[in-house]
């Protein structure tokens, strides 16, 4: 422990300490009234862009980037943590070729932080979990152009599905062309490159099935 000198208890002392706590007290209710007002639902301004927002599905505040909302498709039912990124492009405003780019079932728990960027077509089914900080992309950067950076390449976008009733651990990726079963469970920090089969738990990068179910 810290070594520090006593505090004096003097009424002075008792007056800012009070002080103090009524102010912690007054920064949690306003922060906790700030979540409340500024999370998305289907029946306020900022849900009304997206292509379609189920009843009773909430986009916790803060979200970290939204844009494109029309081209992204949420169930009913479904949560999504705070700081969380849904986009469809590259930028906002951009015009997409597949409509929608990113769709995603009913009773859906996205964990905070966590990141969904499509730029074809990424479909997620009902009752998938993730745990926090999961990404998925359909679309990736190339780097076999020596004369380019690999920030000004891209890959063909191939794309990416997930089954009903999947659970993704914390830190896990899925990347292009990725494909996961019905009642997968996928263990966290795997990297998701191919094809996993209905009813198994994957771990690894690359994921690989270890138990059949």
């Amino acid at each position: 422990m810290l070594e520090r000198d006593p505090v004096p208890d003097s009424l002075r002392q008792r007056a800012l300490t009070s002080i103090k706590r009524v102010a912690g007290d007054l920064v949690h209710l306003a922060w906790d009234a700030t979540r409340e007002l500024g999370a998305i639902g289907p029946d306020t301004r900022r849900g009304k862009r997206f292509g379609k927002l189920g009843r009773n599905s909430v986009i916790c505040f803060p979200p970290n980037t939204l844009f494109n909302e029309q081209y992204i498709e949420i169930g009913s039912g479904s949560l999504f943590g705070p700081q969380v990124t849904l986009s469809a492009g590259m930028v906002p405003g951009q015009e997409m070729i597949t409509n929608p780019v990113i769709s995603v079932g009913d009773r859906c728990l996205i964990g905070k932080g966590s990141g969904i960027v499509g730029h074809l077509q990424i479909t997620i089914g009902d009752d998938v979990w993730t745990g926090h900080h999961v990404y998925i992309t359909d679309q990736n950067h190339g780097y076999e152009n020596l004369d380019l950076p690999i920030s000004q390449q891209v890959m063909p976008e191939r794309p990416v599905s997930i089954g009903d009733g999947s659970w993704l651990g914390h830190g896990t990726v899925v990347l292009p062309g990725a494909v996961i079963g019905h009642h997968v469970v996928v263990g966290a920090n795997s990297v998701v490159t191919g094809e996993l089969p209905d009813n198994c738990v994957a771990a690894g990068v690359p994921a690989k099935v270890i138990k059949q179910l």
